[in-house]
């Protein structure tokens, strides 16, 4: 008789969130995956350490590059664990321009998913959709923030400045003369909520152009019906939150069950999937497009009628005005101390966690009185996923692999935190 023993192979770079940073070795029988050892480790930044030997502000930017698709969201938990501290409160304009831009991040996100996912599976087309639209919302970025990606945009006490009442032209060039310009500059004539507005106009008939592309497509669903199923009590014993959780039909969402900022005065609604697929979790994302394009709406509405301070005017905290700090010496010696000293945190401890688009994310801060944390832990969701890679997809092809890796919606940054 020959022989026969099961081989160990390098499951190569697929997922361009794992480019280089996941040694994914599978034990396979045949084409079968048997065992899935994930190697973590490989893009290791040591945010936490780093945390412990900078000030509360300058921590602010290492967040942006935990999960680098979601940017604004990774600091709203940062924020937040540190206004626990001080107990101090966001003013109300503030609170919805994070509940606006956590949403647009949403948005931001699940278009990465949907088209690195397609691709993986093999729908070249999602893509090209997919980053047409993060455009629009990458310009809503750096209309704010000055950057694209790394915003570090929410500071304690509220945000860096209020919306601006201009949006970025497009300028005429060789490739696109004057009338072509004019055109793609109309939806820019205005402020940045006019600019968002129109996106949210437009963005349902988006969703219905890739559920036109993949909902009912045959391929699509014979890749991902029935692949990678958890099932409710098992995706609770695992640790899974956000829609890996919610795609195995358990409603759980903290903007709803452990409301914060202003998530309990807008409406939406939870989507929950029914058989723990990758199918139904794609639908759920699907789903959450609409929703947060809901939300966002709520909040342009409400930004509209409602001028107002966007961080708190407690100078130990927050920067003075940059017209009060060139005039006013007192207004100097508190700007020059923040930046260099940095604020004094009461000593305590805190848990702030917000519903990141992939799931749970969540800052446990611990104060001494001295102007660094003595120690911070990041919670992040897409840990507990790839540690439920090996059980989610042992038993099926290699093939069901690459679906199951892009169903998870995992990106390095935050695992190797």
């Amino acid at each position: 008789m020959a022989e026969i023993r099961n081989y160990t192979m390098n499951f190569g770079p697929q997922h361009p969130a794992a480019h280089g940073v996941l040694r994914l070795v599978l034990e396979l029988d045949g084409e079968v995956v048997r065992r899935a050892d994930p190697h973590i480790g490989l893009l290791h930044r040591a945010t936490e350490k780093l945390a412990e030997n900078k000030t509360y502000l300058q921590s602010v930017p290492y967040m942006d590059r935990l999960d680098y698709v979601s940017m604004m969201v990774n600091e709203h938990a940062y924020v937040m664990a540190i206004e626990r501290l001080l107990g101090i409160e966001v003013p109300i304009r503030a609170q919805y321009i994070r509940v606006m831009y956590d949403e647009i991040t949403r948005i931001l996100n699940h278009l990465l998913w949907i088209g690195a996912h397609a691709l993986d599976v093999g729908a070249m087309t999602m893509f090209l959709y997919a980053f047409r639209e993060r455009e629009d919302l990458m310009d809503c970025y750096e209309a704010v923030s000055g950057a694209r990606m790394h915003a570090a945009y929410y500071r304690p006490g509220g945000v860096y400045r209020d919306l601006p009442d201009t949006m970025p032209r497009y300028q005429s060039s060789k490739i696109h003369n004057d009338s072509e310009t004019s055109r793609r500059n109309s939806n820019r004539e205005g402020s940045l909520l006019d600019f968002i507005e129109d996106f949210t106009n437009r963005f349902p008939g988006y969703v219905d152009e890739y559920e036109t592309l993949l909902t009912d497509n045959r391929i699509w669903k014979q890749r991902l019906v029935d692949i990678g199923v958890v099932s409710p009590e098992r995706a609770m014993a695992l640790g899974f939150t956000g829609p890996m959780l919610r795609g195995s039909g358990v409603e759980w969402d903290l903007r709803k069950k452990q409301p914060y900022e202003v998530y309990d005065q807008v409406e939406f609604d939870i989507p929950v999937g029914v058989n723990g697929d990758c199918y139904d979790r794609y639908l759920v994302r699907i789903e959450e497009f609409r929703q947060s394009n809901r939300i966002i709406k709520q909040c342009v509405d409400w930004l509209r009628k409602n001028p107002g301070p966007v961080i708190v005017d407690n100078y130990k905290v927050a920067p003075p005005p940059r017209e009060k700090m060139k005039q006013n010496m007192e207004e100097l010696i508190h700007h020059f101390k923040l930046f260099t000293e940095g604020m004094h945190v009461p000593p305590g401890e805190t848990y702030a966690a917000v519903e990141h688009p992939k799931g749970e994310f969540g800052i446990y801060l611990v104060s001494n009185g001295a102007n660094k944390p003595y120690r911070m832990k990041i919670r992040a969701p897409g840990f507990a996923h790839l540690a439920a890679l090996d059980e989610m997809s042992r038993g099926h092809m290699i093939a069901d692999v690459v679906a199951i890796i892009g169903t998870q919606d995992i990106v390095f940054g935050e695992i190797d935190r």
